[in-house]
């Protein structure tokens, strides 16, 4: 009787694994040996329209052509001073030299530089700053969520910080974000050093809105889990010297939305 009892219980499961199929898989770890780019357009007088224009006709298209990464596309909400910020990925930094190499030289960009500038230059200034993702990121891909906005943070670590600061986003922050309703899109950590030797950490978060990403903030900046978390991780001092924070609207033409 007893080996009956087991043999069916066994033939049960089996069945029930059947039925519910195999499980699912686990979200990819990220990948520190990715290079990532952000690059932050400054227009020149009354040309904003034009470079975003350029990006949606034509730039996007031919970074694919290249091997690039079209990551995703931002507008500052604020408007000062008008902006554009992206995103692109590569699979290492010599990848991405070689792809920029032969952008700069495709004489189908020629060609569009020469249209699109021949009332002058349109871009003023170029900013840029090379990351990998960071061991606490989710996988980073295309997402459409119409109505969302975006908000780029980026902290600048106290001296020795670091990797208590990422300590503390891995065993609280990034629950606590979740639990009040924000959305990570990713996390990255700066090649260059700063004035205290260490990587600054860039991440962005999805909101319903920018007054709802406010009001989450709030929400988690007096929920009494971070309170605890905050405290006990700044016995020694804050892990911080400072927060910077841009909310953004998506291009049309974004892959993350």
């Amino acid at each position: 009787m007893k080996n009956f009892l087991l043999t069916f219980s066994l033939l049960v499961t089996v069945m029930s694994l059947a039925v519910a199929g195999p499980a699912p898989k686990p979200e990819p770890a990220a990948d520190p040996s990715r290079l990532y780019e952000v690059r932050i357009y400054y227009p020149t007088p009354g040309n904003y329209e034009a470079i975003i224009d350029r990006f949606r006709k034509y730039t996007c298209r031919i970074f694919e052509k290249h091997g690039m990464t079209n990551v995703g596309y931002w507008l500052p909400i604020d408007g000062s001073p008008e902006r554009i910020i992206y995103i692109l990925s590569y699979p290492s930094r010599e990848a991405r030299d070689a792809s920029w190499k032969a952008f700069g030289s495709d004489p189908e960009w020629k060609e569009v530089v020469a249209k699109t500038e021949a009332n002058g230059k349109i871009v003023a200034k170029v900013d840029q700053i090379f990351m990998t993702e960071a061991e606490i990121s989710p996988a980073i891909k295309p997402s459409k969520k119409p109505g969302r906005v975006f908000e780029l943070r980026t902290y600048s670590p106290a001296p020795g910080k670091l990797n208590d600061l990422i300590a503390r986003f891995k065993n609280h922050t990034i629950k606590l974000f979740t639990k009040h309703g924000m959305t990570h899109i990713g996390y990255w950590l700066t090649t260059q050093p700063d004035e205290t030797g260490q990587s600054k950490l860039v991440y962005i978060l999805a909101h319903p809105s920018e007054a709802e990403g406010k009001k989450h903030f709030d929400e988690f900046r007096n929920d009494p889990k971070w309170v605890k978390a905050k405290a006990d991780s700044e016995k020694n001092g804050s892990l911080t010297n400072k927060v910077e924070s841009v909310y953004m609207k998506p291009t049309d033409y974004s892959p993350i939305q």
